[in-house]
């Protein structure tokens, strides 16, 4: 993923319809950036010029301009974007990297402006700085000026080294994984998301290799399961759950929604083949009969989660091999699978007594 396809991402949610790139020169790399980019509903050009630019603008568009290198996060895009009128973003920080639009304030690097403004620079030799002459018009029309607020700041920077842009890129884009509710994802998985997924980017590693890895990993699992090392195979299956987890977060990233399912499906699906091993090598009918009837129970909470208000201490696909683990290592299969089944049982009551008190 690329900063411009980062920048794009932030500018579609907070309502973008078209995006214009000023570039000195077409690449490859940028050519398939903007047909990422394209893949979220919105247009996207590439122009040289401020006149290009004014060509391809309504002239009732309001614009929001992004400085060459800026990290930022969405919630900083988006009180730009909701500023009622033309509006620079500013710090107190005299930075090298932040051009001063006055004696102790410097530009940093976002400003919602009229086209008007394009129009203004259009008009100007084509040998000025479109950037620089951009801002400078900005601020001879007396746009307002919007401090950057300090809780935003730790997140939001304007590089120029590629090795501290990319670090810089990849640690946000980590930090942009969604923390979820239930505690399993939140203070396990989550976490260590966060720790791989910079270098995993860094290194250009795949979503799909990484996606297949996983399953590999389940499989072996799964064997280590049926040869009757069940608590080994948990760990095993644990370990496969994880990584499906850093490849549904490495393809979200990506934009590669059809991976992204998959590996998310994929958690569910790897429980569910273990507990059924698990069944298997127990008591025959009754492990059988208990691990089929814990999946129906878990498959029916998760499609209530989808639709509830969920809850920190709710059950979850993650969740269920840490419950069976300390049992399957003490030898009792049978009460591993009980103890994954109530801890459903009670989570799908809970939720079911939540939507009856809806009014």
């Amino acid at each position: 993923m690329t900063l411009i396809e980062f920048q794009a991402r932030l500018l579609v949610a907070a309502g973008a319809t078209h995006i214009i790139l000023v570039v000195a020169r077409m690449t490859p790399e940028l050519l398939g950036a903007i047909s990422r980019i394209g893949r979220r509903g919105v247009s996207v050009d590439a122009v040289r010029s401020a006149r290009e630019v004014l060509e391809k603008l309504h002239p009732l568009a309001r614009v929001l301009v992004v400085a060459d290198g800026v990290v930022t996060t969405g919630d900083v895009v988006q009180a730009i974007a909701a500023a009622p009128q033309d509006t620079l973003l500013v710090t107190d920080q005299m930075d090298p990297h932040y051009e001063r639009v006055g004696a102790n304030v410097a530009w940093a690097g976002l400003a919602l402006l009229d086209c008007k403004r394009i129009a203004e620079v259009a008009a100007l030799p084509r040998d000025y700085d479109f950037q620089s002459t951009l801002l400078r018009v900005a601020a001879q029309a007396a746009a307002d000026q919007v401090r950057l607020d300090p809780h935003m700041a730790p997140g939001h920077s304007i590089e120029r080294s590629t090795q501290a842009l990319a670090a810089r890129g990849n640690g946000t884009v980590a930090a942009l994984v969604s923390k979820p509710a239930r505690w399993a994802e939140r203070f396990l998985l989550s976490p260590l998301v966060r720790l791989i997924l910079p270098p995993l980017m860094t290194r250009g590693v795949g979503s799909i290799a990484l996606l297949a890895g996983g399953v590999a990993v389940a499989l072996g699992g799964w064997l280590t399961i049926f040869l009757g090392h069940a608590a080994a195979g948990m760990a095993v299956t644990y370990l496969a759950i994880a990584i499906a987890a850093i490849a549904a977060a490495l393809a979200w990233v990506r934009d590669e929604g059809a991976v992204a399912r998959l590996a998310t499906h994929a958690t569910p699906a790897i429980v569910a083949v273990a507990a059924l091993l698990v069944g298997y090598g127990a008591d025959r009918p009754a492990g059988l009969i208990l691990a089929f009837a814990f999946i129906i129970i878990a498959a029916l909470l998760e499609r209530i989660a989808g639709s509830a208000p969920v809850r920190r201490l709710w059950a979850s696909p993650v969740a269920y091999p840490l419950v069976m683990l300390p049992l399957l290592a003490v030898g009792q299969p049978l009460f591993a699978l009980g103890a994954a089944a109530l801890y459903a049982v009670v989570t799908l009551a809970v939720a079911i007594e939540g939507f009856l008190e809806k009014p």
